[in-house]
């Protein structure tokens, strides 16, 4: 509780600072052409701004989410140059001043391909959630530590635990890292090795899985319909 509520007054001051700071130096915009429309604008040093504050927050507060949050409310307030109903827009919904889509949010996420892929991803953490909480890492990490008699068996196992793991990458991390943490410990194998053995079998191992999170993203960048048999023959 303690820490949440400093990180809340530190993210509420640095929201202060960025708005006092754009009254007083206001952004300098320059809108570029290819043809006869504006085809984009540059922000300068402001762009760099929300990164830097997002990851600043992170490192100070030790809190992620709130710190990223921190950091697309900063661009928001940027971009919207502080204009309520612009920022608002672009908040929420990803719509200009005048309330037409222009992708950024609405129409990304309201896609149907990519809805789906958001509710897998939301279903797959409630998933690991759910193996910790009630027990069933730690009943199979237990199991493990009786199984896994060498350290070369248990850098092995996890290896081999994380090819077997391929539906999603962060899934596999998750997974392979909460249940076989205890047994390399046991094993004196460092954590940044249970590290590299698990990053190095879990995008790999997913983007040429048939059945994954990975060839359903990369499926829907291909025209409709065709997404999932372009990338079997890829």
């Amino acid at each position: 509780m303690k820490n949440l509520k400093k990180t809340l007054i530190t993210s509420a001051i640095v929201l202060l600072a960025v708005i006092i700071l754009m009254a007083i130096v206001p952004p300098d915009v320059k809108l570029y052409y290819f043809d006869a429309d504006i085809n984009g604008a540059t922000w300068g040093w402001w762009a760099l701004l929300p990164p830097i504050i997002a990851i600043s927050l992170a490192l100070i507060t030790k809190e992620v989410y709130p710190s990223l949050l921190v950091g697309v409310v900063s661009g928001a307030i940027i971009y919207s140059e502080l204009d309520i109903k612009v920022f608002l827009h672009k908040l929420f919904l990803g719509v200009d001043e005048s309330g037409i889509s222009d992708g950024v949010y609405y129409g990304v996420i309201m896609d149907s391909w990519n809805l789906g892929i958001i509710i897998f991803l939301i279903a797959l953490g409630a998933l690991v959630a759910l193996m910790k909480y009630s027990g069933a890492s730690r009943a199979f990490g237990d199991w493990a530590r009786e199984k896994v008699a060498k350290r070369s068996h248990a850098s092995l196992a996890t290896m081999l635990l994380g090819i077997i793991i391929f539906v999603d990458d962060y899934f596999n991390c998750l997974t392979v890292g909460g249940v076989m943490r205890p047994v390399t410990d046991d094993h004196k194998i460092s954590r940044a090795k249970l590290a590299y053995i698990i990053d190095c079998t879990a995008a790999p191992i997913c983007i040429i899985a048939p059945i994954s999170s990975w060839a359903a993203a990369v499926a829907g960048f291909a025209p409709e319909g065709e997404g999932i048999s372009l990338f079997l023959q890829a």
